[in-house]
C-alpha cells in the first residue's frame, strides 16, 4: 500500500510535470523510486519518469521497468511502441471524436479461384483443407498457414483501429431477413445461409480483415447425417422435415486479459459476521465474444468449446463457396463484453473456493486487455417446422456438436428445450 508520505510526493511530481518544471519532477520521482516497495507505486513512477526523460536510452529504460512491474500498464505500453516505431503519432485518434468515413464505394480486388485445368470456379471443400472444382473435380490442397498472432489491444485502441473498419470488402444484405455477409471473392451475388433468400444487393463495405479462421471441417454430406442422427434421436424425424442446411462462417471477438482483482465480503462463522477479503491475480485467455447478434442466444454454447491453438491466418480461399457473416460489434465494445465474463468467471471462482459469501464485491480497475483478434468461425445452420413454429439446429463446423431447439410434452404440457450432443 502506498504511505502517505509517498502519496504527497506523486502529488507534488504530478505538479511539476503539469508546470514543465522537469528537473524538480524528476528529483521527486527519484525519491520514490529509491523508497517505495509497492509494485504499483513503483510502475507508476517509472512511467512518469519516462514523460520527464529526453534521452531515448533513458525512456526505454523506464519503460520497461514499468512493464516489468506491471505488464498490462497501457500508457507504458503505447509509449514503448511508439519509440519502437510500432505506432505513429499521426495514427493515434481520440476515441471521442473520430474521422468521419469517406462516402462513395471503391472497387475491391479478389481472385477468382480458378481451376487450372478447366477455369472452373473452384470453392472450399469443407474438410479443413482442399479447394476443389466444381466441373473436373481437380483438387488443390491448401498450404499449412501459420497461426496469427493477437493484436496488441493498447495500440489497436489508440488509432482508428479499435473503432471502425478499415479495409474495403465485397459485402452483401439479404432482402429477406436483413442478415448482412461477406462476399466470397469471385461472386457477385449468393444465396442467403438462414432464410435461403437469392435476391441479394452487393456493396463495397469499409470492413476490419480477420486475424484467424477456423476452417469448415465438415461437408454438406456430413452436414446433413448429423443433422439426421440427431433428428432421430429426438423422435423428430418422422414428423418434421429439416430444412436443407447451410455452412456459414460467424466473426468472432477473441480477448487476453490480465490482472488483479481485489474483493471484500462478510461470512458467518461460529454464528458471527465476520469480514473476509482477498486479491485474485486472473489470467484470462481467448475470451470469445459474438460479433453478431444473429444466434446470439446458441453462440455462447457453441464458443464456450472454442478452440483456437491452431487457427491458421485468414486467407479468403478459406470463404470459396461458403457465406461469411459480417461483423455488427466493434473491438472496442466487445472488449467490454469481455471484461465483464472475465470479471464474472472470477466471481465464480471465488465463491467456488471459498462458499457462500454475502455482499461480496470487486473492483476490474486493474484488469488489463492485452490483445485480441477478430476470427471467423464455421457453423452448419438449419430447421425444422413443428406446430407452426421453426426450431432452430445448429453445428459446431469445427467438432460436430449439435445445439438444437426442441419442444417436448411432459406433465406441465408442452416445453421447449436447448439440447446438446456429442456426433
Amino acid at each position: 500500500m502506498q504511505s502517505e508520505y509517498e502519496d504527497d510526493l506523486m502529488h507534488w511530481a504530478f505538479i511539476y510535470i503539469k508546470g514543465n518544471e522537469l528537473s524538480q519532477a524528476k528529483r521527486i520521482l527519484q525519491r520514490v523510486l529509491d523508497i517505495a516497495e509497492n509494485p504499483q507505486t513503483r510502475a507508476k513512477a517509472n512511467y512518469l519518469m519516462s514523460t520527464v526523460c529526453s534521452d531515448p536510452v533513458e525512456k526505454r529504460g523506464y519503460l520497461e521497468n514499468t512493464l516489468a512491474l506491471d505488464p498490462t500498464y497501457p500508457e507504458a505500453r503505447r509509449a514503448l511502441a511508439i519509440l519502437d516505431g510500432k505506432l505513429k503519432l499521426n495514427e493515434i485518434v481520440n476515441p471521442d471524436a473520430l474521422p468521419v468515413p469517406v462516402a462513395g464505394t471503391e472497387k475491391s480486388a479478389a481472385d477468382r479461384f480458378t481451376c487450372p485445368k478447366c477455369g472452373a470456379r473452384m470453392v472450399f471443400d469443407g474438410d479443413g483443407k482442399t479447394l476443389i472444382c466444381e466441373h473436373c473435380s481437380r483438387n488443390q490442397t491448401l498450404s499449412n498457414t501459420a497461426p496469427q498472432f493477437a493484436q496488441d489491444f493498447a495500440l489497436a485502441m489508440a488509432t482508428s483501429k479499435g473503432h471502425t473498419t478499415p479495409v474495403m470488402k465485397k459485402t452483401f444484405r439479404c432482402q429477406g431477413c436483413g442478415a448482412n455477409f461477406i462476399l466470397p471473392a469471385g461472386q457477385i451475388s449468393t444465396v442467403c445461409a438462414y432464410c435461403g433468400s437469392a435476391h441479394v444487393i452487393s456493396l463495397t463495405k469499409e470492413l476490419i480483415e480477420p486475424d484467424s479462421i477456423i476452417p469448415m471441417g465438415l461437408n454438406k454430406a456430413q452436414a446433413v447425417q448429423i443433422f439426421d442422427t440427431w433428428m432421430t434421436k429426438h423422435g423428430l424425424k418422422n414428423g418434421s422435415a429439416l430444412i436443407e442446411p447451410k455452412g456459414v462462417y460467424l466473426p468472432v471477438w477473441t480477448f487476453d486479459l490480465m490482472g488483479d482483482i481485489p474483493w471484500n465480503g462478510m461470512v458467518y462463522r461460529n454464528k458471527q459476521r465476520i469480514p473476509v477479503s482477498g486479491d485474485e491475480n486472473s489470467s484470462f485467455y481467448n475470451i470469445p465474444i459474438p460479433a453478431v447478434d444473429r444466434l446470439s442466444d446458441l453462440l455462447p454454447r457453441l464458443l464456450a468449446e472454442l478452440d483456437t491453438t491452431n487457427a491458421p491466418a485468414y486467407d479468403e480461399r478459406y470463404l470459396a463457396g461458403w457465406p461469411a457473416e459480417v461483423h455488427e460489434q466493434s473491438m472496442a465494445d466487445a472488449s467490454l463484453d469481455a471484461r465483464q465474463q472475465a470479471v464474472e468467471r472470477t466471481r465464480a471462482k471465488i465463491l467456488s473456493e471459498r462458499g457462500y459469501i454475502e455482499d461480496l464485491s470487486y473492483s476490474s480497475a486493474n484488469l488489463s486487455i492485452l490483445s485480441f483478434r477478430l476470427l471467423l468461425f464455421p457453423i452448419w445452420y438449419s430447421s425444422y417446422p413443428l406446430q407452426g413454429r421453426d426450431y432452430r439446429v445448429v453445428i459446431n463446423g469445427q467438432n460436430g456438436k449439435v445445439y438444437g431447439e426442441t419442444k417436448h410434452r411432459g406433465l406441465l404440457g408442452w416445453f421447449e428445450g436447448l439440447f446438446e450432443e456429442n456426433s
